[in-house]
């Protein structure tokens, strides 16, 4: 039984959990300091990120077998599928159950955001399977980087914030979950500069397979400072001292970027974990400061 719980866990991925519940943290966060927080709407954004992350990681996993794309003894983490461990078909119902169970919690906020949100929901669950699947699969024609930024940082972050405050549109949010959704394409390019010449050979067009990685590392740098950059006029709301915390992200963010251009091969599989634990770091410490304001 620990030996299946564990392959389980892998193909869910959990390293990259973390960019998930960054939106929702930041979300929550901001309606602490505006005073429309809700526990309720909170803790049902939480459990759907998470939900809606776990699908699209089991999703890519089984149709990146399907397609080919993976290989056993590949240079990422182990794929259960590609190496036998779980059989397709059983990985293929468990992501549609797991879907259909985060529709049931997605459904759950009817109440606090309006019966719109079921077309928000349907959007949000295919593109869920959209990124890895499909006629036109979002990651294997270079569009992995705007659905991150879309779906994990501008969505989760203003819909999350809506659903408690009731008001679909705030200059401070927006910028927030753009920055946020900067520092979620960092964990995928990471992801897919590890992998570009096995995707490459696949004939999957990741940004990094068609930029090349000099590139893709100068956008790592990039996406990094200019989150920081668009959160300015929040810090200029709040105590001088919580400067610290873009300082402590951008030390860590430029850490990491040195060991991206330095590593290759397996060397680099700690730094997808550093990069999505840095982000939501960024967000759990932005929160405290919310809250302390």
């Amino acid at each position: 039984m620990g030996k299946k719980l564990k392959i389980w866990i892998e193909c869910a991925r959990l390293r990259t959990l973390p960019v998930s519940v960054a939106g929702v943290v930041m979300a929550c966060g901001l309606a602490v300091w505006h005073g429309v927080f809700s526990w309720v709407p909170a803790v049902l954004c939480f459990l759907f990120a998470v939900m809606a992350q776990i699908v699209s990681n089991f999703a890519n996993e089984y149709y990146d077998f399907k397609r080919g794309t993976d290989k056993k003894g590949r240079v990422g983490p182990r794929r259960g599928v590609t190496e036998g461990d779980i059989k397709p078909v059983t990985l293929k119902w468990v992501t549609y159950a797991t879907l259909a169970l985060a529709c049931v919690v997605g459904c759950c906020l009817i109440p606090y955001g309006g019966w719109w949100l079921v077309a928000v929901g349907v959007f949000i669950a295919v593109f869920a399977l959209a990124y890895s699947t499909g006629p036109y699969p979002l990651s294997y024609h270079g569009l992995g980087d705007v659905a991150v930024l879309l779906f994990f940082g501008i969505i989760p972050v203003n819909l999350t914030y809506y659903v408690q405050s009731g008001i679909l549109y705030q200059a401070d949010v927006l910028l927030a979950s753009v920055a946020i959704g900067l520092m979620g394409v960092n964990v995928l390019i990471v992801n897919n500069y590890r992998d570009m010449d096995d995707d490459k050979e696949a004939g999957k067009n990741t940004s990094v397979v068609i930029l090349g990685r000099k590139a893709a590392s100068a956008i790592y740098s990039i996406d990094g400072y200019v989150a920081m950059a668009l959160l300015c006029h929040v810090f200029a709301g709040l105590h001088y001292a919580t400067w610290v915390v873009p300082a402590i992200y951008l030390v860590v963010h430029t850490s990491v970027w040195h060991k991206l251009v330095t590593r290759t091969g397996a060397a680099l599989n700690p730094l997808l974990g550093m990069t999505a634990v840095n982000m939501l770091l960024f967000s759990v410490l932005m929160m405290l400061c919310f809250i302390v304001a």
